[in-house]
């Protein structure tokens, strides 16, 4: 029952996210159009963020009114059916805002303390990475797999720094990545990147600390895809947020000695 439950809500979110995706391209052909607010030092949010995020509250309290919901833009929605769904209307906002076709939507289901489901659709390209606990990852019909690398020095890192850390976490572990011979790659998606992560095209990814909406639904991903990610109560990432790491195995161990190096608080 629990299996079926899952799968059936693996398809609502992957319908759902892709009308939410379809709708915030809308107002991506039309950016001069929209209203940006500042919310702190390279975080950006517009009308755009706000009414996709509703559409999809909407559509949840639908189909599962029982269910929780935590979202970016709008208060948290407690809920008695044990599943609580976890929102990023538009990952990679200053993107969308500069016409830059790098951001996706971002949706997630957790139950027992596990995200169970994750969905992230990159409407640009039409690219939608998902799957379920113990039912692999898909980029839109094809199975994906981490990367083989065994080494930092093949392949390109995922690296993500925010407002809530000191930035000089970051340059330190890039200072480190590098001088092993690593390259990083940026595209101001934390969400998207991770994806990238699962999908074999980028080696792995650090950030000192995400927010839950940017990073369950990858985490789940990476996993299910072969990858590695650093055991996390769900819960706890709900409230609180964390470091992230993950990689695929060959790396994996490498960029966690990094992280504890170098992400010190």
């Amino acid at each position: 029952m629990a299996d079926l439950e899952i799968h059936t809500r693996l398809d609502f979110a992957k319908t759902l996210t892709k009308k939410a995706g379809e709708k915030a391209m809308v107002f991506f052909a039309s950016i001069g159009d929209l209203v940006v607010q500042q919310k702190g030092a390279q975080d950006l949010v517009s009308n755009a963020d706000l009414e996709v995020e509703v559409f999809i509250r909407q559509h949840i309290a639908q189909s599962y009114p029982n269910d929780g919901i935590v979202g970016e833009e709008h208060a948290n929605v407690a809920g008695t059916s044990g599943y609580t769904w976890v929102i990023d209307p538009i990952d990679g906002t200053a993107n969308f805002l500069t016409a830059i076709p790098s951001w996706c939507v971002v949706l997630a289901c957790v139950h027992d303390d596990q995200t169970k489901l994750g969905v992230v659709y990159e409407p640009s390209h039409h690219e939608m990475f998902w799957g379920a606990m113990g039912a692999g990852a898909f980029l839109n019909d094809k199975p994906m797999q981490v990367s083989p690398s065994t080494t930092l020095s093949i392949g390109s890192t995922g690296i993500g720094m925010n407002g809530r850390t000191s930035t000089d976490l970051t340059v330190s572990y890039i200072k480190k990545l590098v001088d092993r011979g690593g390259i990083f790659y940026r595209n101001a998606s934390g969400a998207l990147m991770l994806s990238y992560v699962a999908a074999g095209r980028l080696i792995g990814y650090a950030e000192p600390h995400m927010n839950a909406w940017d990073c369950l639904a990858g985490q789940l991903l990476i996993a299910e895809a072969g990858g590695c990610v650093e055991h996390q109560s769900a819960n706890d990432m709900l409230i609180n947020g964390g470091r992230v790491v993950a990689a695929g195995p060959g790396v994996f161990d490498e960029m966690v000695q990094i992280a504890n190096e170098t992400y010190l608080t």
